[in-house]
């Protein structure tokens, strides 16, 4: 992995922590992600599931945690499964991990090669009432491919039939929402590697650049500070393509006149950094760019105001909807009359600003958590509001990373220039 070590502490507390939830009698597993084919011999990229990763930072294909808190034998309360290194792997693949540096990694003593999995199981299983299994039940997920969780659910409802299955995510989903120090720092290191791309790039954006051009030079800079790459599919989207949400073809040259709409961030250590910022490309904004800019951040900075221990999301959302409602009448773009006889189910506001304000971030970029948790301490969400004008092929997004504190909001991106004329002035440098 391009990433430094990891304390193992980290890992080592987050198994406490799920320890303490799961029911009397009752053991946990945890698979890694399959490594995914794409044609003839190929493979994607692997990426460790994140759960897994939460609790034991192993970040290597066909590993499997396994964790039994009660278990008399004190030494097999915590075992990692792990694919045992030959030496054809090593020669073709390179080593896997050994035994002591996945005790590094994790802090887990107990290491068993994979061919050991069924025995061990098979006696451990006989001694609880109940086994914790994973599923993904993200609310965006739409999961059509048998994922290896899915696959080793059917071989325990096969096998074990008499023993009662739980889910184990939403318990997952409910200690991941809450970042520690050490995984705040990382994700600080994911924003700072962002925040270096995105001032890479300033100077570098002219009239006749292709968007792809902009894409490679914040890879570049990604790569060399150890970052593995983006994490999520990034968005270079100018002139119309900039009302467009989810534009990701990236391959059209950026006008004189258009606005630039950069949906980005660098993860590192598989923490996610999310950020957007939406420049001139010519490197100076006109009139209307800057007044609908100003009314985007002033948006932004309300609504950031209002990420605080015990905020609810759906009432959030609310208010920063007619925030939001208040700039576009100022904009011209709707009537206060008619705002004021709208439908409050399907509020005008939502021509121009169709998205929601914040979600969740962490290890997955739309990160694990309830929307229905009054929102606590330690937890990260993005703030991003926008408006996107079809008809004048104007799109404006700003979003930054927002740290939930007991006391005011911290901004994981507050040194990423986002001001008018610091833009201005690092285009123009």
């Amino acid at each position: 992995m391009k990433y430094e070590q990891i304390d193992k502490q980290l890992f080592i507390e987050n198994r406490k922590k799920l320890a303490l939830l799961l029911d009397k009698g009752s053991l946990a597993i945890f698979n890694a992600n399959d490594v995914m084919p794409t044609n003839a011999d190929g493979t994607m990229a692997f990426r460790q599931n994140n759960d897994l990763f939460w609790l034991s930072g192993v970040d290597q294909e066909e590993s499997l945690l396994l964790l039994y808190p009660e278990n008399p034998n004190e030494k097999e309360r915590e075992i990692l499964f792990l694919k045992e290194t030959s030496e054809l792997i090593a020669i073709w693949e390179g080593a896997k991990l050994n035994k002591e540096d996945a005790f590094t990694t994790s802090g887990i003593k107990t290491i068993y090669w994979l061919d050991e999995l069924e025995s061990k199981l098979k006696k451990l299983i006989k001694q609880v009432d109940t086994i914790y299994l994973n599923k993904n039940i993200h609310s965006r997920a739409t999961t059509e491919v048998e994922s290896r969780d899915d696959r080793f659910r059917k071989m325990i409802a096969e096998k074990f039939a008499s023993k009662q299955i739980k889910e184990v995510a939403p318990i997952m989903h409910d200690l991941r929402s809450v970042k520690s120090s050490i995984e705040l720092s990382l994700m600080q290191r994911a924003c700072d590697i962002t925040e270096k791309g995105f001032r890479r790039v300033l100077p570098f954006i002219r009239p006749g650049v292709m968007e792809y051009e902009i894409e490679a030079e914040l890879m570049h800079e990604f790569l060399r500070n150890r970052s593995n790459g983006f994490a999520y599919q990034p968005i270079i989207a100018s002139g119309v393509s900039s009302c467009v949400l989810h534009y990701i073809e990236n391959n059209k040259p950026c006008k004189n006149g258009d606005i630039l709409l950069m949906d980005f961030g660098a993860e590192y250590a598989n923490y996610a950094s999310d950020l957007t910022r939406s420049v001139p490309a010519n490197g100076r904004f006109s009139v209307r760019q800057k007044a609908v800019y100003t009314a985007v951040f002033r948006v932004m900075k309300q609504a950031t105001n209002m990420l605080r221990p015990g905020t609810i999301m759906a009432d959030y959302h609310k208010e920063v909807g007619k925030i939001m409602e208040s700039e576009l009448i100022q904009l011209g773009l709707l009537d206060k009359h008619d705002v004021q006889k709208q439908d409050t189910e399907n509020p005008l506001y939502k021509k121009y600003f169709m998205h929601g304000t914040s979600h969740y971030l962490g290890l997955d970029v739309h990160d694990v958590g309830s929307i229905e948790t009054p929102m606590q301490e330690g937890m990260v969400f993005t703030c991003e509001p926008g408006i996107y004008i079809l008809e004048e092929a104007l799109g404006i997004r700003l979003e930054n990373d927002i740290l939930i504190t007991k006391d005011n909001p911290f901004d994981l991106m507050g040194n990423i220039p986002i001001e008018l004329e610091e833009i201005e002035d690092l285009m123009n440098a």
